[in-house]
């Protein structure tokens, strides 16, 4: 098998998750592109695509979010993601019983919640619930164990860059529509493969958090190529998926916080250098922070000051690319206005 190195996989990730030249496609098929966007913090969903799509206007996702055309929900490793309506069922059936079991053995001494569970969805039926009035019904300490035992999705205007706290829910059935097809986990394998491949099944199983047991059969339905990373490790792929030559230029791009080319499934493609790696991620802060990467990888920090976009590089940057870093923080400066 063909031995791909790491600027093989990190020219991949970048192609496939469009950081290599913004594309002109509708968000909800971006979205699919990407494998969902994770969106714990509402801004994050919004620079995301921004970064990805040429000249995506910040309203747009607001009104794809009101017509139900892209919906956030409670999805892989249990986290907000933001997803296309039509992947949103394979998505959520292929993870809800893992999430569940995940819960309940960590959850011990939890009251059963199948009573307060059907209770909800009689609730949520009448329309959409805000979280208060969800504890206010059910308890506070009920709530984690209910998002896990009832499909249910955030809506407008709650979880939009106006109002970011994503805490009004719908039911899924009534928001999304009833599951249909038979999409499933291998679906689910071919959106990660597109947006993240080559990767090992391991790196799946992170993605979608999963056990890697879980996620093998659905992989082995696939038909897929194969390569081999430089330390040995079997990398799997989807057949004519773009894998651009390693020495293809990689424009500066600014990434948002949690973005997913970052995180742990990830790591082959280098995108944030490990030495890098506390100052992007660290226990001591709430969430990640913004990011700006040069030829490909993680460069530096960004944060919004006083309205505008001001950048933090880890080492010095050659005049040439700082210029380049320059241009694109006031590109986002005016996304923020």
């Amino acid at each position: 098998m063909k031995v791909l190195t790491a600027r093989h996989l990190n020219r991949a990730l970048l192609a496939r998750q469009m950081l290599l030249e913004r594309v002109d496609a509708p968000a909800p098929r971006v979205l699919e592109r990407m494998g969902g966007l994770q969106a714990q913090y509402a801004p994050s969903m919004y620079i995301g695509l921004w970064t990805r799509i040429a000249g995506f206007p910040r309203e747009q996702l607001t009104s794809l979010l009101e017509q139900r055309l892209v919906v956030q929900g409670t999805l892989q490793r249990s986290t907000i993601h933001l997803v296309s309506r039509a992947d949103y069922w394979p998505f959520e059936l292929s993870v809800r019983d893992a999430r569940l079991a995940s819960y309940l053995r960590v959850a011990r001494g939890v009251e059963d919640l199948s009573g307060k569970a059907a209770r909800l969805r009689e609730v949520l039926r009448q329309g959409p619930l805000k979280r208060a009035d969800m504890d206010r019904l059910f308890g506070a300490a009920s709530r984690v164990g209910l998002h896990h035992m009832v499909s249910m999705v955030r809506v407008p205007p709650s979880g939009t860059w106006a109002r970011r706290r994503a805490d009004i829910y719908a039911l899924s059935e009534d928001w999304v529509g009833p599951p249909a097809g038979s999409l499933g986990l291998a679906h689910v394998a071919q959106r990660y493969l597109a947006a993240f491949g080559p990767a090992t099944c391991r790196s799946f199983a992170d993605w979608i958090g999963m056990p890697l047991s879980s996620v093998t059969p659905a992989l082995e339905s696939l038909t897929l190529r194969r390569f081999r990373a430089e330390d040995g490790a079997e990398l799997l792929d989807l057949p004519r998926a773009p894998l651009p030559d390693p020495d293809t230029p990689a424009p500066v791009r600014f990434l948002p916080t949690y973005d997913a080319t970052l995180l742990a499934h990830a790591r082959r493609a280098l995108i944030l250098p490990e030495e890098h790696r506390s100052k992007v991620f660290n226990t001591k802060m709430p969430q990640s922070i913004g990011t700006f990467t040069v030829d490909g990888a993680v460069a530096g920090t960004w944060r919004l000051a006083a309205g505008r976009v001001v950048t933090s590089p880890f080492t010095a940057l050659p005049s040439r690319v700082l210029r380049e870093v320059s241009e694109e923080a006031e590109r986002l400066t005016e996304f923020h206005r």
